[in-house]
């Protein structure tokens, strides 16, 4: 570790004990098959207290267009397992120099029937940040660290929907994005487990913006 790195934080000590036990809601249960992927829970003290990366993935792309996501991507051949996914996806996509990141836990794996991924969380501390920014533009439209503050602000949460009237979970509104699908799911598990979750009002219900809708369809 250098002079200018960060040990881990006393503010992680619960999530880092909860992190690896978190229960897995019934849908995202891993089944058979499905191809293998990884994302990477950054954590980081930012200019604005504790926070955690998130990308937005490029307009441009098939699947998952214009989405807010923690970095991560398929496990290739040449990965040594989940970590090794995720921290070079993390670099690929967001600059994120792996050595400065010490790794905390591996969460539970989850599966995305839709996507017929199963997709290991990691968790990590970023001990020595180093400059973000899109890595592949064609992509990655957007790398933000957003401050945990920001996300457990009840003036940032609200219950999104389907024009049809049904209702597809929470969302954050931070960082200029709309988070929502499996990253805000997981974001809830991660606030949850860390303790720094705060009580909101569920009942705050919004149709999903006409532009997310298509791009969301399109994949």
């Amino acid at each position: 570790m250098s002079d200018t790195a960060t040990p881990v934080p006393r503010w992680l000590d619960r999530f880092r004990a909860e992190a690896p036990h978190l229960a897995v809601p019934p849908m995202l249960r891993p089944t058979s098959g499905g191809r293998a992927a990884a994302v990477l829970i950054l954590f980081g003290e930012g200019p604005h207290g504790p926070d955690v990366l998130l990308t937005e993935r490029a307009a441009t792309l098939n699947k998952h267009a214009g989405q807010p996501a923690f970095p991560g991507g398929r496990i290739d051949p040449e990965d040594d397992g989940p970590v090794a996914a995720a921290l070079r996806e993390a670099w690929e996509e967001a600059g994120v120099e792996p050595a400065g990141v010490e790794v905390l836990a591996t969460l539970p794996e989850l599966y995305l029937s839709h996507s017929e991924h199963r997709v290991t969380p990691v968790a990590a501390w970023w001990r020595e940040p180093s400059d973000i920014a899109p890595g592949h533009p064609g992509e990655v439209a957007t790398v933000a660290r957003v401050p945990i503050a920001d996300l457990v602000d009840p003036a940032n949460r609200l219950t999104v929907r389907h024009p049809s009237g049904l209702k597809m979970g929470p969302a954050f509104r931070v960082g200029g994005m709309l988070v929502w699908g499996f990253t805000a799911g997981l974001l809830i598990q991660v606030l949850g487990a860390g303790g720094w979750d705060r009580p909101w009002d569920a009942s705050r219900v919004e149709d999903l913006p006409p532009e997310v809708l298509n791009l969301a369809s399109r994949g």
